[in-house]
């Protein structure tokens, strides 16, 4: 017979049908065994190459039950980074060298069939899969648990920095300070602050009584003091009482970043924020006369005490520092 009787032959010979439409002829789906020789491994010495990733795992997760260790303990930045960094490493290639040895390596070649199959077709298809994925589990049960319990500690380590790092809420810590109404104004040491401390242009950094060796004392409450002039000062609308015998008392903490604003260029009157540059007009309530900071900074009312040293009048009247979202920030005016 011709070729061309052939190919006239097969055209018009129906297709057999399942009652949904045209399909091939039914072909058995293999099911991959063990003894498959698609299923071999790559590597020539199985039983070692299983060891040696296996060695590599355990010491991964010993590197991440280190990094938990040391961020617990706050170890060195070097510590951290050195375990964290060693277990993820060896984590990702053990299991780049499990699937590059110890994996099938095919290759799989199946014919190619119409895209209509029929249900049985698509179900041994199915059934294909499932064991040929178990198949390959089954075979390194040792290397997917050690994989498994090293990702498992690295997903709980890994949530140590969030949870740790959150800490408290901050509740209404971000809108007070340790100042009230009659706290004493002293300097790092201790001492007391009264009217013969600072001349004229003088500045120094002042804490409430009690606070200057504290951590919240030393970031929070810290406040800068100067003596713009010896007579009492105005810096704005109802603060004619504010800064008696020409000192003057704000918030160091920069209403920019929260950068400590400890320098004053006296022949302008200005606090300047050494960090981005923001300058602050100190006679007239701190209002930014250059750079990034958006407010003024907060001012602290002063009265001489009967011995003649400064206290506070009251608390802060609004949130120090940068701004955030809750926060209720008086302006100079008092609005």
């Amino acid at each position: 017979m011709s070729d061309d009787l052939e190919l006239t032959d097969l055209a018009e010979r129906p297709a057999p049908t399942d009652g949904h439409g045209p399909t091939r002829t039914k072909v058995p789906m293999p099911i991959a065994t063990l003894s498959d020789p698609h299923l071999g491994d790559a590597a020539k010495k199985p039983e070692r190459t299983e060891a040696l990733i296996a060695l590599v795992l355990v010491v991964a997760i010993v590197m991440m039950i280190g990094f938990g260790i040391a961020y617990v303990e706050n170890w060195n930045p070097w510590a951290l980074g050195g375990t964290i960094g060693a277990g993820l490493l060896l984590l990702g290639f053990g299991l780049t060298a499990w699937g590059k040895y110890l994996m099938p390596q095919g290759p799989f070649v199946e014919e190619r069939h119409l895209l209509a199959s029929s249900p049985d077709e698509r179900t041994a298809m199915s059934a294909a899969l499932v064991e040929r994925s178990a198949v390959v589990v089954k075979r390194r049960k040792v290397l997917g648990g050690l994989f498994a319990l090293g990702a498992s500690i690295f997903g709980i380590v890994a949530l140590f920095p969030l949870i740790r790092s959150l800490g408290p809420l901050p509740g209404n810590s971000l809108d007070v300070t340790n100042w009230r109404k009659g706290t004493l104004l002293v300097d790092s040491n201790g001492r007391s602050v009264n009217k013969g401390t600072l001349v004229v242009g003088g500045i120094m950094t002042v804490y409430p009584e009690g606070r200057e060796n504290t951590d919240y004392g030393q970031s929070v409450d810290q406040t800068v003091l100067i003596r713009v002039q010896d007579t009492d000062l105005v810096t704005a609308e109802h603060r004619e009482t504010w800064a008696p015998a020409g000192y003057v008392a704000y918030s160091k903490l920069c209403t920019h970043l929260g950068c400590p604003v400890g320098l004053y260029e006296q022949q302008l009157e200005l606090l300047v924020c050494p960090c981005h540059q923001s300058m602050f007009n100190v006679r007239n309530g701190a209002i930014p006369q250059f750079g990034p900071a958006p407010r003024p900074l907060p001012q602290l009312a002063l009265y001489f005490d009967d011995n003649g040293d400064l206290r506070a009048q009251a608390p802060y009247d609004q949130a120090v520092g940068p701004g955030f979202y809750e926060r209720n920030t008086t302006q100079v005016d008092g609005t």
